[in-house]
């Protein structure tokens, strides 16, 4: 017999994480991002990866020109007192919490495993959760060592945003 086809839906991380940054944001805490650092396609200063993965204050004093849309998170935040652009495909995203309380969301990774340009083998057992996370937070600040920096070149600017809708923090 013929199955119905089922209708193919776009996904809902995006649309989540705009709500919950927003929610964060209006009751004055810290939003943070966890982010599966695994791919090349990620852009984030390596130094500070931590098991395949790194979590970032993406708070509006912490970030300039954040920008979230369908298909990416972009935005310039410090480390180690050197500016540097941040992309993200969204993807990568695995979860966004409240600094302070630790309210949050932890996004299923099925959603975009055709998109992840990560050999299954390479991807580890268990995932870490937000709450393991919490002691463990990098958050991009000056604190990182400049030593650690790339030769002081400066990293490539993130892709042109697509005209899709469009969470755009202004300070």
């Amino acid at each position: 017999m013929n199955q119905p086809k089922q209708p193919i839906y776009t996904p809902k991380r995006p649309y989540l994480l705009r709500a919950f940054y927003e929610w964060i944001a209006d009751n004055n805490l810290t939003p943070h991002i966890m982010v599966d650092a695994r791919s090349d396609q990620v852009q984030v200063p390596r130094q500070f990866v931590k098991d395949g993965s790194i979590v970032l204050n993406v708070s509006m004093t912490a970030t300039s020109n954040l920008m979230m849309d369908n298909d990416q998170v972009t935005f310039s935040a410090r480390f180690g007192g050197k500016s540097v652009s941040i992309w993200l495909p969204m993807w990568s995203i695995m979860g966004i919490y409240a600094k302070e309380t630790q309210d949050g969301l932890h996004f299923p990774p099925e959603e975009y495993a055709e998109s992840m340009a990560i050999p299954a083998a390479e991807a580890p057992a268990p995932r870490p959760s937000l709450a393991t996370v919490a002691g463990t937070a990098v958050t991009n600040s000056d604190e990182g060592s400049s030593s650690d920096a790339d030769d002081g070149q400066d990293e490539p600017p993130p892709p042109k945003p697509t005209k899709r809708p469009a969470l755009r923090v202004v300070k």
